[in-house]
């Protein structure tokens, strides 16, 4: 589940040309600058999948990747991909042995423009969560979701994030009578100049509709939150670390997000990431 800023999908790099003074004639004679492609790819290992700061993968490594497809416009599309565990863990928790499914597929597009200024994009898409299962019972309900979401940029100087509103258009991620849920979170990055070392601080709230209250039963809502550094290495390359953690409640011994063993899958973790963008 990645963002369009994930926090959270790549944005396509833009070239500066800065202290252009020399006349026409010399310039012709400097080497073309490349074109800046509209088309960007990247990949990702993770020491655990975080998603809204609840584990997906079990707590073990996942290995992700995706591409995008900006035009000038505004126009954007893109697909970007993760190797999953949560839902053949929750099955099999549950008592459904032989539920496969590995992957999570999300398919994305929108427009992205500056309408308030340079700096100040504002973003409207739509997001398709989509997870290629089998022998999952007619039971259960179906984790595929459509969110759609809109997205307001900033830059002050150094500082750079976005203000962004999810909300589900269908159930979400396998709660049943979830449609209508919601998730607001706010993500700020400040470069500090020093090493290409960025940091980067990120708060959520996710809130799952039509959850009946019951006694014994952990609600569903819970906010996340993550402090961490981004490295980067140039020509594409980072190393980010984070530390992330969420409120996610527990009732008894029981997590509202809870792994197989059962430990609490929205518990407090650092993790790491490299991450290359092509």
């Amino acid at each position: 589940m990645k963002t369009l800023q994930k926090t959270a999908i790549s944005a396509v790099a833009v070239t500066l040309l800065a202290g252009l003074t020399t006349t026409v004639a010399f310039a012709a004679d400097e080497p073309a600058a490349p074109e800046v492609s509209p088309i960007t790819a990247n990949v990702t290992v993770v020491s655990d999948y975080r998603y809204r700061g609840i584990s997906q993968s079990n707590f073990k490594p996942a290995i992700q990747g995706g591409f995008d497809y900006a035009h000038e416009s505004g126009f954007y599309i893109g697909n970007w991909n993760s190797s999953i565990s949560w839902i053949s863990d929750a099955a099999s928790a549950g008592g459904t042995k032989n539920v496969s499914a590995p992957i999570e597929m999300d398919f994305y597009a929108g427009i992205k423009k500056e309408l308030i200024g340079e700096g100040f994009a504002s973003d409207l898409g739509v997001l398709q969560y989509y997870y290629p299962t089998t022998g999952l019972p007619s039971s259960y309900t179906n984790p595929n979701t459509t969110e759609i979401y809109a997205a307001q940029n900033f830059t002050f100087g150094p500082v750079t994030g976005f203000a962004k509103f999810s909300y589900a258009v269908s159930n979400t991620f396998g709660f049943a009578n979830s449609n209508g849920s919601y998730y607001p979170d706010l993500t700020a990055n400040y470069d500090t100049g020093i090493w290409g070392l960025a940091v980067n601080a990120h708060v959520g709230y996710q809130y799952i509709a039509g959850q009946a209250v019951v006694k014994g039963v952990p609600t569903a809502n819970y906010t996340d939150w993550k402090l961490g550094l981004t490295k980067d290495f140039g020509g594409g390359l980072s190393l980010a670390a984070a530390y992330i953690g969420t409120n996610a409640a527990k009732t008894g011994s029981t997590y509202a997000y809870q792994s197989p063993s059962g430990k609490n899958l929205g518990g407090s973790t650092g993790i790491v990431s490299l991450t290359k963008t092509f």
